[in-house]
């Protein structure tokens, strides 16, 4: 029976602790926009701009061209002086990086000429901005002001479903399920943590079910081989 079924008084306590333990062992790291975030003292500009950078690139990727495009430009007021294929050329090879320079240009002016050159602390104004989605906005609240939200990408919506967490098929849906079972507090931290899980130990394909200290309890929702 999976001990950690949210209908069973999960100790969020114990679990997080658990898989915090497993990641040192295995190697922990911080995800690509953690890294940024710490390195800019968590400046909400960068760390927006690096999570649109971020979207199906991989970390290593993510990290270098925020770091070019930072060098040239760190707030919207210098950013929107740049034309697109001078942010494209910054941001290559993220993926999809025409698309997102063009949506990193955009969001630089609504943000001088909409809320006067600042990053909004809101998630509905955050959602308004070109390329901005529910995992952008939240993360950017999560990691730019302290502001409790749960950050849901694929890592965090296949563990959620695959531990018994949650049943869900959107990562929306996840967002809104774990809102009612996990205290506030653990908000912030989940998806640094599920992130560095999932890369390490619980990956979508062939997870390192022996590596993983919750093997024991786990149902395994949507695992056909593990390792």
């Amino acid at each position: 029976m999976n001990r950690y079924n949210p209908a069973m008084n999960t100790d969020w306590d114990e679990l997080f602790s658990i898989i915090e333990d497993a990641l040192r062992i295995n190697g922990n790291y911080l995800p690509s926009v953690s890294q940024i975030a710490e390195s800019s003292l968590h400046d909400p500009f960068e760390v927006l701009i690096s999570t649109v950078i971020s979207l199906r690139t991989k970390d290593e990727v993510t990290i270098s061209a925020s770091r070019r495009l930072f060098q040239i430009a760190r707030n919207p007021a210098s950013m929107m002086l740049l034309d697109e294929e001078q942010i494209a050329k910054a941001i290559f090879p993220a993926g999809f990086y025409k698309t997102k320079a063009r949506s990193i240009k955009q969001i630089s002016r609504l943000l001088v000429d909409c809320h006067g050159g600042q990053v909004p602390p809101d998630k509905e104004a955050l959602l308004q901005l070109p390329g901005v989605g529910p995992k952008t906005a939240n993360l950017t609240l999560n990691l730019g002001f302290g502001i409790e939200a749960i950050c849901v990408d694929t890592h965090v919506h296949r563990i959620s479903n695959r531990l018994g967490w949650v049943s869900t098929t959107t990562p929306l849906q996840t967002e809104k399920a774990l809102e009612v079972i996990m205290p506030k507090k653990y908000w912030i931290s989940l998806n640094e943590l599920l992130v560095t899980f999932g890369q390490r130990i619980c990956q979508p394909v062939s997870p390192w079910c022996s590596r993983c200290p919750l093997a024991d309890q786990c149902p395994r929702h949507k695992v056909f081989r593990t390792r």
